[in-house]
């Protein structure tokens, strides 16, 4: 019962006894890779040798060399029922055959030699550019990002031309037979690629970073948007708001519309804080007290004037508004607030009048 053939594959017979030895085999192989990396790791720490980086990507392809004999083992375990078992026959032996293209056990087990290196040189990559922009105070987290991702990019197309190679596939006739198909995508991912573009030209040109803190125009919403960087990735960005919510925004968002960066320039920016008081008020009293309340506040900025002016003449009052200069934080409106009840405070202490809004009705007598 073991030895009766099950199906073919390719010039040989399988039968229930193949497939067992197939079993045995790949999990023998797992085990000893595994046993294979944490044997070589153990020694290389004993040796007090780190084994992070480079080292990491060399054992592996240490550890997996042993899936080379895993290959081995699995054609010729076929030796059990078939005769002339070999290597090249299994290789040479067809799965896929029509007019179009031809595709054999060559062409699978090179095309997975093709990504398995490009994966090993991507790895190579992401070390080098990940040591080497450490040191550069330019380029933040998402620079280095971007540049892997673009690495990763060029290398997988480079390794997908040469698989079309591998399969007797001519570049040129490929892209000329779907040359309407890519016209259609383009169209329709126009979008993408502005925000992807969008995306380059932030991380190039530094002038957003993560950790920075921005104020967004324009965004659909009456009041302009106060968020923080999180992250910045080819083709979207998040931030986080006040309230705590992360947004994911496309990144053309961010080179079209009007943005204002709190975390460049000068640390320090004017803020205004109004109020009214009823008419009749002593306004040199008023302005003595919003002056005192911000000053009084540990982040306004007490070698810069704070100044305290009346607006305008309102409905119901007068209209004040002190200014001081703090620097651009994320809790501005939480010390904002702080100024706002220190001010209430000091109007009720001192008997000031907070006019309320009013309206007068007149009734017109008939006759």
């Amino acid at each position: 019962m073991l030895s009766h053939t099950l199906f073919k594959f390719g010039p040989y017979d399988v039968c229930l006894w193949n497939l067992i030895i197939l079993t045995v085999i790949v999990t023998v192989s797992i085990a000893a890779r595994r046993l294979i990396h944490k044997s070589l790791k153990r020694m290389l720490l004993r040796q007090n040798i780190s084994v992070e980086g480079r080292r990491t990507t060399l054992l592996r392809l240490l550890s997996q060399s042993i899936y080379i004999f895993t290959a081995y083992g699995f054609v010729y375990s076929f030796s059990f029922n078939n005769q002339d078992v070999s290597f090249e026959k299994i290789l040479e032996h067809n799965l896929i055959q029509s007019k179009y293209i031809t595709v054999s056990f060559s062409h699978i087990i090179g095309i997975i030699i093709v990504f398995f290196l490009a994966r090993v040189l991507l790895n190579f990559v992401k070390l080098y550019i990940s040591r080497n922009l450490k040191t550069r105070k330019d380029l933040d987290a998402s620079a280095q990002f971007v540049y892997i991702q673009i690495a990763k990019y060029i290398i997988y197309i480079f390794a997908f031309v040469i698989c079309l190679q591998i399969l007797n596939i001519k570049l040129t006739v490929l892209l000329t037979g779907s040359a309407a198909l890519l016209v259609g995508i383009g169209l329709g991912l126009q979008d993408v690629f502005k925000d992807v573009f969008s995306g380059f030209v932030l991380l190039f040109e530094g002038n957003v970073r993560i950790g920075d803190i921005l104020e967004i125009y324009n965004t659909g919403d009456k009041e302009p948007v106060v968020a923080k960087i999180i992250k910045i990735n080819v083709r979207t960005t998040q931030i986080e708001t006040r309230n705590g919510n992360v947004l994911i925004i496309p990144n053309n968002k961010l080179t079209q519309e009007y943005v204002e960066n709190w975390s460049h320039g000068s640390p320090l920016s004017r803020f205004i804080i109004e109020v009214s008081v009823a008419y009749g008020s002593n306004t040199e009293l008023v302005k003595d007290l919003m002056k005192t309340a911000a000053l009084g506040h540990p982040k306004v900025h007490k070698n810069h004037e704070v100044i305290v002016r009346m607006k305008n003449f309102g409905d119901n009052g007068l209209e004040m508004e002190v200014l001081f200069w703090a620097e651009q934080n994320w809790d501005v409106n939480t010390f904002k607030s702080d100024i706002r009840f220190e001010i209430d405070r000091l109007f009720r202490e001192h008997k000031v009048t907070i006019p309320f809004p009013q309206r007068d009705v007149r009734m017109k007598s008939e006759g």
